[in-house]
């Protein structure tokens, strides 16, 4: 499998994870204290609706892996696509840094290593 393939399917694997998690939160599980800046160790409703949309968004992120990567119809356009990957890598490279100066030791330390692996990735993705 080309690397461009295997960055996209290890990007959907990981974004699958973090849905999962999110949707734990969203159900009231007790680990509040590595998402969302760590404040909470159960959400509060605001943020569980923040979990709720992340999931939609995963899926659009992953999709858009997919697409870059020829494995499923690009959305929008292989242009839009093309975009889209790089914005995502920026936005994953920003994520590093957010969650790097986090409050939270525990969302520091679990959600950094997440945040550079999908930067890195993406980045991948982009230049494939």
């Amino acid at each position: 499998m080309v690397p461009v393939q295997s960055a996209a399917l290890a990007a959907c694997v990981i974004l699958g994870a973090l849905a999962v998690f999110q949707v734990a939160l969203l159900a009231g599980a007790p680990w509040g204290r590595l998402a969302w800046g760590g404040q909470h160790r159960v959400l509060p409703r605001k943020l569980r609706i923040g979990s709720a949309v992340s999931v939609v968004l995963y899926a659009a992120f992953g999709y858009v892996a997919l697409g870059k990567a020829g494995l499923v119809a690009p959305l929008g356009g292989t242009a839009f696509t093309a975009v889209a990957v790089w914005v995502l890598a920026g936005y994953f490279t920003l994520g590093v840094a957010m969650n790097a100066i986090s409050r939270s030791k525990p969302e520091r330390f679990a959600m950094t290593p997440v945040a550079l692996l999908l930067a890195v990735l993406y980045l991948v993705i982009a230049l494939g």
